[in-house]
């Protein structure tokens, strides 16, 4: 869902949401505020994306491999995997720690496609780079829809009831497609030294903070 302002794309938000949402300072979307004023834990100390940021903001090259009871998900930022667990087990409705990408298992519902629910995932991080807000009780689900040989469409629902006052897709049907096997992974690290260089030259250049 786009963070634009506009009113179409406004989320159904609680008012612990609202609050939350207020609370941010991102720096990006229609909120966005210069880069010393900037809270956001993933920018400013180099926090884990988490899921479903990960999802929603950083998903660039991944690479998907599959075991005989479980499905691992590598992501080129920060070269974070995850594992989704595809033999049989429920999702744990009291996990036993927050996690930054949280507990996931998957179903399939045919050939084609993969279910994935994900708890437990760790309250301070946002759901993406406009600040959107989580609770711990977030549970979000994934479909990952193989279309063809060379096309997978992801869809993303959030369902946060002390956040928003109803389920809401925050990705639909985000086409990926299939590179080839030699396709070398960059490597993109967040490193606190060079946001603070970063952020040293945008303050040198924006004209209110030399006044």
């Amino acid at each position: 869902m786009p963070e634009d302002g506009k009113p179409e794309h406004q989320l159904p938000y609680t008012a612990l949401g609202l609050q939350k949402l207020n609370a941010s300072k991102p720096g990006n979307g229609a909120r966005m505020v210069q880069p010393g004023e900037i809270n956001d834990p993933a920018v400013v100390l180099c926090d884990p994306q988490g899921l479903p940021r990960e999802d929603l903001y950083e998903l660039r090259t991944t690479q998907i491999l599959q075991t005989p009871v479980s499905v691992i998900i590598l992501y080129e930022f920060d070269k974070i995997w995850r594992v989704i667990w595809t033999d049989g087990r429920e999702l744990d409705k009291d996990p036993p720690e927050p996690r930054w990408f949280g507990y996931s298992v998957g179903k399939w519902e045919d050939d084609y496609t993969l279910v994935v629910q994900t708890n437990g995932t760790d309250e301070r991080t946002w759901l993406d780079k406009a600040g959107r807000p989580h609770s711990a009780d977030l549970l979000m689900e994934e479909r990952f829809h193989r279309v063809n040989h060379d096309r997978l469409e992801l869809t993303v629902t959030i369902n946060d009831p002390k956040m928003y006052t109803k389920p809401w897709v925050a990705l639909d049907k985000f086409p990926m497609k299939l590179l080839p096997p030699t396709t070398d992974v960059r490597e993109m690290m967040c490193s606190v030294s060079e946001f603070r260089e970063y952020d040293k030259a945008m303050r040198f250049n924006n004209p209110a903070d030399k006044q």
